[in-house]
């Protein structure tokens, strides 16, 4: 497939990055600052763009199959960036009629399933306290693409760690797996790939976890 992934330099979009080259596909990463982007391989395409600009991100979609995004913001200073740019990544798809989109939120998105631990839904609790700005940040990306036309999914992973790609790990479409409280980037990069060509998971929310 032809992929463009945008957060490309970022923890989950190099894995992303570095995955799908090694399955064959040609990789267009769209970067601000190429030179955060440590992946290379014979099927990357490097391209420098304003992320805030649609009509500049137009070319780096035009013809691809699918759009793969871990934009978001690292800290609660930027608050706003993953519904902002989400935004100038589904005009751009929209002007060249690209469909497939699959990007990255968060497991406390989703309302605890029946039967969670009393951990878990107090956990989240003080997630959504404490990092209110993102996660609002993340329910409006989540609404912007649900009013687009796309053919989206959302992936939802709790803590995120730097642990080793398992290919191995529980989703459920609509949810959060019970007690899957972890997961590596390079596990929600494959799973990110995986979903692409899942139909299963097109216009929902998959919860992700170990």
């Amino acid at each position: 497939m032809r992929l463009t992934v945008f957060g490309a330099t970022g923890g989950v979009g190099q894995e992303v990055v570095r995955q799908a080259l090694a399955a064959g596909h040609r990789v267009t990463a769209v970067v601000r600052d190429p030179a955060r982007l440590t992946v290379t391989g014979s099927g990357l395409e490097v391209v420098r763009a304003d992320l805030t600009a649609p009509e500049a991100l137009r070319s780096a979609v035009a013809g691809r199959d699918a759009v793969l995004s871990g934009l978001g913001a690292r800290s609660r200073k930027e608050a706003g960036v993953a519904s902002r740019l989400t935004r100038a990544v589904l005009h751009a798809m929209g002007a060249e009629g690209v469909r497939r989109v699959v990007v990255v939120s968060a497991s406390p998105l989703a309302e605890p399933a029946p039967g969670a631990p009393l951990l878990d839904r107090a956990a989240r609790s003080v997630l959504w306290t404490v990092l209110r700005d993102i996660y609002e940040d993340l329910r409006e990306m989540e609404g912007e693409l649900a009013r687009s036309a796309t053919d989206w999914t959302v992936m939802r992973p709790p803590r995120l760690t730097n642990g080793p790609l398992t290919g191995t790990y529980r989703t459920v479409v609509g949810g959060n797996p019970l007690r899957g409280r972890t997961l590596a980037r390079a596990d929600v990069a494959h799973a990110m790939l995986t979903a692409t060509a899942d139909p299963a998971t097109v216009k929902q929310p998959v919860g992700v976890a170990y």
